[in-house]
């Protein structure tokens, strides 16, 4: 009998504030090509768009008007697939199986386990359960994939985000890249482009930016073990 488990990261669902600023970075930056654009479903004025990783695993995007605006301590965690959420904080995690029945042999495995799923629910290019992991976490578990933009695009939707139709060309076809072997240098930081928050205190993100590559990669890589650690200690 075949090990009943997920078989990896369907889709990552994150809330944004702008999603053509998040098209943009995913699409030309990253190189994921936009395959879906919509209103979400049974959800009034949220755009919700997938970008490709590969044919079954995308980053799902998805704009609510309401996304940031609460500032209590439970904006920063969905709670549930149509709650509101802040901006670049997890909404879910959909896992992928192979089949619709292996979506129903894993809801009833986790509801065997004392647990309550929701579903399934049928999105038209995959069905999903929904559930709760610990610290209340939105779970998904879904099967399908290979989602076509012709049939997932809106252009209404896209026209909302200030999209025109030559962009969203270039986000459903995103630009190669070729890497030359010579690294690129590091460029000056830009007041609109996305930064990194500091890895820690004592950690000045400015000054570290200007080191050299080599200098990093000396500096603060570690090849041990955890348990290799241990036992030079």
């Amino acid at each position: 009998m075949a090990t009943l488990r997920p078989r990896g990261v369907n889709h990552l669902a994150i809330p944004v504030g702008n999603m053509k600023e998040h098209l943009e970075f995913w699409c030309d930056v990253l190189g994921m090509p936009l395959k879906a654009l919509f209103w979400m479903h049974a959800a009034d004025g949220v755009y919700h768009a997938f970008v490709e990783m590969s044919p079954n695993s995308y980053i799902s995007l998805v704009e609510d008007p309401r996304n940031g605006e609460k500032e209590h301590l439970d904006a920063d965690a969905a709670g549930g697939p149509l709650r509101e959420v802040v901006g670049s904080a997890l909404h879910h995690i959909a896992m992928d199986v192979e089949t619709e029945e292996d979506v129903l042999a894993m809801r009833d495995r986790i509801r065997s386990k004392g647990i309550q799923v929701l579903g399934p629910i049928d999105h038209g290019w995959w069905k999903s359960i929904y559930f709760a992991g610990p610290d209340n976490c939105t779970l998904e578990i879904t099967a399908g994939g290979g989602v076509q933009p012709e049939d997932w695009v809106d252009p209404e939707v896209a026209e909302l985000c200030g999209i025109s139709p030559e962009e969203l060309k270039k986000l459903e076809n995103p630009e190669p890249f070729e890497a030359t072997g010579t690294p690129v240098p590091q460029p000056d930081e830009a007041p609109s482009a996305p930064r990194m928050f500091a890895l820690s205190k004592e950690f000045d993100l400015d000054k570290i930016m200007l080191v050299s590559d080599q200098e990093i990669l000396d500096t603060y890589s570690e090849t041990r073990s955890p348990m290799a650690l241990k036992n030079d200690k």
